[in-house]
C-alpha cells in the first residue's frame, strides 16, 4: 500500500507534494524487488472502503486510548503538534487498522516502533468481533530477525530516519550522495581522537554495520578484521578512527544499494508501465476491500438494502 491518504494527515495543505511522492514510493517498491506479479501494489486513497471502515472503527476506540499510544505521542512531538493536532492525524492508528483488516492481513512486516499500532489494531479486531460477531482477522506483527533492523536511527543519531528531519539515506541516492551522508554520520561524541576508546552501543555507524555488513564484506573491504566483533573490540579499546569505520560502512552500503538504484533507474524509464501496475493493483485491492466491507456491514446489520424490507421491521 502507498499510504497517500495517511500522508495527507500532516500535509493537507500540500497535496501536490503527496501526489508527486506516489510514483517515488512505487519506484522504491519495485526497485527493492517487490514483484507486481506476486504482490498487489495500490494507492490508499483510491480505496474508499478504507475510509468507511475507519469511520466504523472510530466508534470502538476512545480518545484516551489513542492518546496513550506511544507511537502517536512520539509522532505528535516530532511534528510539534502538541498545541493543535489535526483530527485526521490523531486518528491515523484507526485508519491503519482499516488498512490492515480490509485485506485480511495475518502478518504485518514492520519496525519496532509500529508495535503499538498493530496492538491497537488487534484491540479493534477483538472489540468488533466481540460486539458484532467473528468477522475480522487478527494480525500479528512480523519483526526483523536482525535486531539492529528493528529501528534504524537517522544518520544524525535521532531515533529514526524521517524525511521531515532530513536524516535519511534514500534508495535513489547516487553513490557520491551516499558517501557524503555516511561520512557525516553521527558517532560517539566522546570519541574525539583515534586513540580514544569509543562506544559502539547506540552508535549509528555500528548499528548500520550490524544491520547490513556480512562476512564477505570484511574479506573484500577490510581484510585485517575477521568479523564485526573484532572491529567493535578495536574501536572500544581505542586506536580505531571514525573515518576508517565510515569508509567501510560506505563500501557496505554502496554494494547493498547499487543494484536497487540500477533497478530504480530502469523503472524510471518505464513510467507508463508503473502507472498500469498501480492502476491494476488498486482495482484488485478495491475488490478485496469491498468484500471485507460487505462482511462488516452485514455483521453490523447496516446492509439495509441487501436485507430488503425486513431490515426495517422490528424483530418480534
Amino acid at each position: 500500500m502507498i499510504a497517500d491518504a495517511q500522508a495527507l494527515t500532516d500535509n493537507a495543505e500540500h497535496p501536490e507534494k503527496i501526489r508527486q511522492n506516489i510514483i517515488q514510493v512505487a519506484l522504491d517498491y519495485l526497485a527493492c524487488g517487490i514483484d507486481p506479479e506476486k504482490s498487489t501494489i495500490f494507492i490508499q486513497s483510491m480505496i474508499p472502503e478504507l475510509t468507511e471502515l475507519t469511520f466504523y472503527y472510530m466508534n470502538l476506540v476512545t480518545v484516551a486510548r489513542v492518546q496513550r499510544n506511544p507511537t502517536v505521542k512520539a509522532e505528535i512531538q516530532m511534528r510539534n503538534f502538541e498545541a493543535s493536532i489535526p483530527v485526521g492525524f490523531f486518528c491515523y492508528p484507526i485508519s491503519q487498522a482499516a488498512d490492515i483488516t480490509a485485506f485480511r492481513a495475518t502478518a504485518v512486516p514492520a519496525g519496532e516502533d509500529q508495535m503499538p499500532m498493530v496492538e491497537q489494531c488487534k484491540e479493534i479486531v477483538h472489540k468488533f468481533n466481540a460486539v458484532y460477531g467473528d468477522t475480522l482477522t487478527e494480525p500479528q506483527i512480523m519483526l526483523p530477525e536482525n535486531h539492529a533492523c528493528l529501528r534504524l536511527p537517522g544518520i544524525d543519531g535521532k531515533a529514526k530516519m524521517s524525511k521531515s528531519l532530513g536524516n535519511c539515506i534514500y534508495l535513489s541516492d547516487e553513490a557520491e550522495e551516499i558517501r557524503a551522508k555516511v561520512m557525516s554520520m553521527f558517532t560517539d561524541p566522546n570519541h574525539l581522537r583515534v586513540q580514544d576508546p569509543g562506544k559502539t552501543d547506540g552508535n549509528p555507524v555500528f548499528i548500520y554495520l550490524d544491520a547490513f555488513s556480512r562476512p564477505e564484506h570484511f574479506e573484500e573491504f577490510l581484510p585485517e578484521y575477521g568479523c564485526l566483533d573484532e572491529l567493535k573490540d578495536h574501536y572500544q579499546r581505542g586506536g580505531l578512527g571514525d573515518v576508517k569505520v565510515k569508509k567501510f560502512l560506505n563500501n557496505v552500503l554502496q554494494e547493498e544499494l547499487a543494484p536497487i538504484r540500477q533497478r530504480r533507474k530502469m523503472w524510471e524509464g518505464r513510467l507508463p508501465e508503473v502507472y498500469d501496475i498501480l492502476k491494476a493493483g488498486t482495482e484488485t485491492a478495491a475488490e478485496t476491500a469491498a468484500e471485507t466491507l460487505r462482511d462488516v456491514r452485514r455483521a453490523m446489520q447496516i446492509d439495509y438494502f441487501e436485507r430488503r424490507y425486513t431490515a426495517f421491521i422490528p424483530a418480534p
